[in-house]
């Protein structure tokens, strides 16, 4: 554990030395030029904390957000990211869950109310008050982040913070759509677009959980690493598959698989999931494709009793859960470290469709401040 000397400041902890200005990735408006340039260091009320953030995941989502795909409208000179690993630095004074020094992740849901009926019932992610990172407030491309102390999500001090970030998003959305799909162990799952980053962290997962997993996805060279590295049962290339996807994995499967994961950030495979499922299987969609429709035969939905679910991130439970399970099962995490200053080249390469794995930013220290120095 680190440990850091604070004193009290305004009705707040701090950490002593906390400059007043940062480095941090700004954006003014949708789509205009990401800037790297000094902002202040955010202050906290009564019941957040500041984080010193170390390293910050990128998420597809972040380069939705930049872009301005989504219904959802971004405040104005925003810094994106909902990744953050670091250790808290500052807390207010009705903070009791999280202490100067702690390890923590800055996750999406960076305030929730508490108190509607979704946070009474763990469904902070459906708050309709909810604050998101990188989004509606600042997120965790930035030395300094904010975030309310009852979301933040206290990391395992057995995984470094640059192996964490991806687990703060990524890790947390296909392990909360395992949980929705109600498997028993020995089930199968088939995880569409598993050779990505949040494909191949989904057949991991879920060989955890004790699940049999069909990894639908392209390529000799992805099916070697699938099933060689991560051990799955299955495997479909969807566009070499000579008597078709939906034939396919259903023989291999003895009828369906009795869920599916959809990842794949496009609109077909999603009603090719609802087809090859098994009767009263489920398809738990996460991958978001902008315009999309669902579309499914509704007669074979309805006879079969097959459920469509949508599953969004998680709560910070339900994170610190899904760190548990990597601190014990310490599967691979594909992904690459980079500088903050990177971004931009980072979302190029995303919309280009060659990023491999996940890319983690690693944030600079505050001695790398301008002339050197701490102000």
């Amino acid at each position: 554990m680190t440990t850091i000397k604070s004193k009290k400041v305004n009705g707040a902890h701090r950490v002593l030395e906390i400059p007043k200005m940062q480095w941090a990735q700004v954006f003014e408006k949708t789509a205009s030029a990401l800037i790297y340039t000094q902002i202040p260091v955010p202050s906290i009320s009564s019941d957040e904390i500041l984080v010193q953030i170390h390293y910050s995941g990128v998420c597809h989502t972040d380069l939705h957000v930049w872009k301005g795909d989504w219904p959802l409208e971004s405040k104005k000179d925003l810094v994106g990211g909902h990744e953050g690993a670091g250790v808290a630095v500052a807390r207010g004074d009705n903070v009791s869950r999280v202490s100067i020094g702690d390890r923590v992740g800055v996750q999406w849901m960076n305030d929730t109310c508490g108190s509607c009926e979704f946070c009474s019932d763990g469904d902070q992610p459906l708050c309709p008050s909810a604050k998101i990172s990188g989004y509606t407030v600042n997120g965790t491309f930035q030395q300094y982040a904010v975030c309310k102390a009852t979301n933040a999500v206290r990391i395992p001090n057995g995984i470094s913070l640059d192996e964490a970030a991806p687990i703060l998003c990524a890790g947390v959305t296909v392990y909360k759509a395992l949980k929705e799909s109600n498997l028993q162990p020995g089930q199968i799952v088939a995880v569409v677009g598993a050779g990505g980053g949040l494909g191949t962290l989904a057949c991991q997962y879920a060989k955890a959980l004790g699940y049999r997993v069909l990894a639908i996805s392209e390529g000799s060279s992805k099916k070697a690493m699938l099933v060689k590295v991560i051990g799955v049962d299955y495997f479909v290339d969807y566009i070499a598959s000579k008597q078709g996807l939906i034939p396919e994995v259903q023989e291999l499967t003895g009828g369906g698989p009795h869920a599916a994961i959809v990842v794949a950030s496009v609109e077909s495979p999603i009603g090719q999931a609802i087809q090859y499922i098994r009767p009263k299987g489920t398809v738990v969609v996460v991958g978001l494709h902008k315009n999309a429709i669902i579309k499914a035969d509704l007669f074979s939905t309805v006879v079969k009793q097959k459920t469509v679910k949508g599953s969004y991130v998680g709560s910070c439970i339900v994170t610190e859960e899904a760190l548990a399970i990597y601190a014990n099962d310490r599967f691979c995490i594909q992904y690459q470290v980079l500088f903050l200053e990177e971004l931009p080249a980072v979302f190029e390469k995303m919309q280009q469709g060659k990023m491999q794995g996940r890319t983690v930013l690693q944030i600079p220290s505050p001695e790398t401040m301008l002339n050197g120095s701490i102000e």
